[in-house]
């Protein structure tokens, strides 16, 4: 496989998981209901090898379960899980942020980060983003999280992250296709690429509070983010998950 259609790939395993994100955040693959691959195929528009890879990835999210007799069903969750579980995230990221700051770093290990940071910078300039550019950014945006985690140099930490971002809609990657359409979809993009800047910031300069604080409201974007998605009616028609999302604060 040449290293365009690789590229090709992984974008429409990333296309993929994005629209059956939207279908289960919106009720309409609910919970208990069952979905093969063929269904995903004709759901998504995208051919079977990557639909296989984007249905085991939401089974690693916690989203779908497999089915002994073949294909998943859809897990059921609620708005406090997912809230709860984007905060943990948040939480433990921000930890892996102080102690990579407090311990400190080499300039060497800091330039994967700063290349993927410049990669990002290069997507968000696009404004609209397109689809194709969204896809890029969510699985660039996977990849920066899991480079500054290992920075922390903590097993534990690492693993406890690991975990967390297997329950529903936690995992940094964890977009859904519809905030690709949202009015406020750049300024988002741009609010977190700055959090991506100031906690590298942070860590070269080896401030550790500052670091965890604003991984930790980096997390809180990501809530914030997903609400947005769900009550934008017209992009997604999402009135099951208008109630299962309903702001804490109403």
């Amino acid at each position: 496989m040449s290293e365009r259609d690789a590229e090709r790939s992984v974008s429409q395993t990333v296309r993929a998981q994005l629209a059956l994100r939207d279908m289960i955040l919106s009720g309409r693959l609910r919970p208990g209901e069952r979905i093969s691959e063929l269904q995903a195929v004709d759901i998504t528009g995208v051919s079977r090898t990557p639909v296989r890879l984007a249905l085991v990835r939401l089974e690693d999210e916690g989203l779908l379960q497999a089915i002994p007799s073949g294909g998943f069903m859809v897990k059921a969750f609620t708005e406090r899980d997912i809230l709860d579980s984007i905060e943990l995230r948040g939480t433990l990221e921000g930890l892996a942020a102080r102690f990579a700051a407090e311990r400190g770093v080499s300039a060497r290990s800091l330039e994967p980060l700063k290349e993927c940071l410049a990669d990002l910078d290069h997507l968000v300039r696009q404004d609209p983003i397109s689809v194709e550019a969204f896809s890029a950014y969510v699985t660039m945006n996977a990849r920066f999280h899991a480079l500054l985690n290992e920075l922390s140099a903590s097993a534990p930490v690492i693993r406890e992250i690991d975990r967390v971002s297997a329950l529903p809609f936690a995992s940094p990657s964890a977009f859904v296709m519809a905030q690709s359409a949202l009015p406020e979809a750049h300024q988002i993009l741009l609010l977190g690429q700055d959090h991506h800047r100031i906690v590298l910031d942070a860590i070269e300069n080896r401030e550790g509070a500052r670091a965890e604080a604003v991984m930790r409201e980096h997390s809180r974007l990501a809530a914030r983010n997903l609400r947005l998605a769900v009550r934008n009616r017209t992009h997604l028609e999402l009135m099951p998950a208008l109630a299962l999302l309903k702001s804490s604060a109403e």
